[in-house]
């Protein structure tokens, strides 16, 4: 899994060299970037049949399972598995806000890990904002491109991950390389013993995740018939936020 996503990796920066050869624009004719400009949805057929699968998905099974999750698990214990991923996943969030020169962000990313795996009992508790009001300082890859002037080029909506673009796309599996899962199998301390834990691992991480947000997605969707352009609306702005930040 890891050397597919390093090819992936390796095909999507090819791919997002063109972004560089199209930034000479004044090799090309107004006519060329007027046409350029209305198609900047190239593959729209695919996302909007991708945004309504997922729709269905989500609707008929991810909501039912974290809802039906949800009136079983207190929301103290939800928090508490939510700290313990947030706190796992502490070297995606310290080395993109690193990249990024957030020289201060990194600093307290680290405090925040050494206090919530110490006192916070292996990230459980997040005491680093409840006692010392440490925050977050949540930075991916694909914010770091951002920051770096790469572009959000290629918008498309993976299965059950959904909107995202080429950009994103190279920022996650970057990200999913730092991921702390699959690297920390076979030993004493081990979360999972194969690919397969692993999975049900980042499912049950998803399903948790899920309880708490899928009203966000409901407010969004609700009232509006047809959803592709309010999602792809809400993800660019989003991101573009949070790149500014």
């Amino acid at each position: 899994m890891k050397i597919f996503l390093s090819l992936l990796l390796l095909l999507s920066v090819a791919f997002a060299s063109s972004d560089i050869q199209d930034s000479i624009a004044d090799s090309f004719d107004s006519e060329y970037t007027v046409q350029k400009k209305e198609n900047s949805d190239p593959i729209k057929g695919y996302n909007v049949f991708m945004t309504n699968l997922n729709d269905k998905f989500y609707t008929y099974i991810l909501f039912p399972i974290a809802k039906g999750y949800k009136k079983i698990v207190p929301t103290l214990a939800r928090n508490s598995v939510s700290n313990f991923f947030n706190n796992l996943f502490f070297p995606v969030r310290f080395l993109n806000n690193l990249l990024q020169l957030k020289i201060k962000n990194s600093f307290e990313e680290t405090q925040r890990f050494v206090l919530n795996s110490t006192i916070g009992i292996a990230g459980l508790f997040d005491v680093a904002i409840n006692k010392f009001h440490i925050k977050s300082h949540n930075e991916d890859f694909g914010q770091t491109l951002g920051y770096y002037g790469m572009g959000d080029r290629l918008y498309i909506v993976w299965p059950i991950l959904g909107p995202s673009n080429l950009r994103d796309t190279i920022g996650f599996v970057g990200d999913y390389m730092l991921d702390p899962i699959p690297y920390i199998n076979n030993r004493g301390y081990n979360l999972s013993d194969n690919d397969d834990q692993s999975l049900v691992i980042g499912t049950f991480r998803i399903i948790n995740k899920t309880s708490f947000d899928y009203k966000k997605y409901k407010a969004i969707k609700k009232g509006n018939v047809v959803l592709y352009p309010i999602l792809k609306n809400f993800y660019e702005k989003h991101r573009k936020k949070l790149i500014r930040e």
